[in-house]
């Protein structure tokens, strides 16, 4: 079975709680985590009686962003937007108690990401199959920073999403790798641990990434992507943007630096069928934009259903 399959007659054994605002559904992953914490799925549902689109939202990495990032549920769910925010793996309650939120993503190795990125896409799919049972109205999905990576290669590898939301993210692990201060720790692993490629600083990264740069943008199909030299490319934004051919908006921050200006143009100039909306930010202080954001949002998901 390929990285990116899974078996989708598995049963879902779903579970519901339901609070003031919202209800926590949970179900089985397809696949054994990393660690058991992640074998469930955890959805926020903010649920309408009458919604004209449903939307799957997936959060940055890291569990601080989560909770101010939920306030969007609550805002689209006021607009007749079905929201299923998901926990990604390794996150929250899918976490060690004494994790910040998405430690094994920041690994030096390149195969062990593909694995752990893909978990996170088949999650992404899973989520559709529980909402395919439980709504008929089209399915979108939004993420914001590394959610709009997994948001990216979720659009590339299945179709029953209509249309997507890309805000503040990006590709090319060059950039991300070594010039975002989120990724300081992952610099750090790779001068002590290095990696099956023997990367051990931007140069390394630049030279074994070289070849299948200029390769990038020009693949046949998605199995090209595999091909790819080093691994890092199997999960890379960049190698899936070319196969997204739903209708994009792309939400970029001026003065975001966490994730740099390279990868997030890059990235965007990949996207076959993406406009591009300005947002007079940074990074974190998208939050303060965070009713414009969520009105392009609307108006987008509009225009494209």
């Amino acid at each position: 079975m390929k990285i990116y399959e899974y078996d989708q007659d598995l049963p879902l054994n779903v579970k519901r709680e339901r609070f003031r605002d919202y209800s926590l559904i949970s179900f089985d992953a397809v696949y054994e985590p990393q660690i058991p914490e992640s074998r469930r799925i955890y959805l926020y549902t903010f649920e309408t009686t009458r919604p004209w689109t449903n939307l799957i939202f997936l959060h940055g990495i890291g569990n601080g962003n989560i909770p101010y990032l939920l306030w969007f549920g609550e805002y689209f769910q006021r607009h007749g937007i079905q929201i299923f925010f998901m926990i990604l793996p390794y996150h929250e309650r899918r976490a060690k108690p004494e994790w910040v939120g998405g430690e094994p993503f920041f690994s030096p190795s390149p195969s062990y990401c593909s694995r752990i990125f893909h978990e996170a896409v088949k999650d992404v799919r899973r989520t559709l199959d529980y909402i395919e049972d439980l709504s008929p109205v089209p399915i979108s999905i939004m993420g914001f920073s590394f959610g709009g990576m997994i948001t990216t290669m979720s659009l590339a590898l299945d179709k029953r999403l209509k249309s997507g939301v890309l805000a503040f993210t990006g590709g090319d692990w060059r950039w991300i790798n070594w010039y975002s201060p989120y990724t300081q720790t992952l610099r750090e692993n790779y001068t002590k641990y290095s990696n099956e490629y023997n990367c051990r600083n931007e140069s390394n990264c630049v030279s074994n990434r070289s070849q299948s740069m200029r390769t990038v943008g020009k693949l046949q199909n998605i199995d090209d992507i595999f091909s790819l030299f080093p691994a890092c490319f199997h999960y890379d934004p960049l190698s899936y943007a070319q196969f997204v051919n739903q209708p994009v908006l792309f939400l970029q921050g001026v003065f975001d630096r966490v994730i740099p200006h390279g990868s997030s143009q890059l990235l965007f100039e990949h996207l076959p069928n993406a406009r591009k909306s300005v947002v007079p930010s940074g990074h974190k202080s998208s939050y303060i934009f965070r009713r414009l954001i969520a009105q392009r949002t609307i108006d987008f998901l509009k225009s494209s259903s």
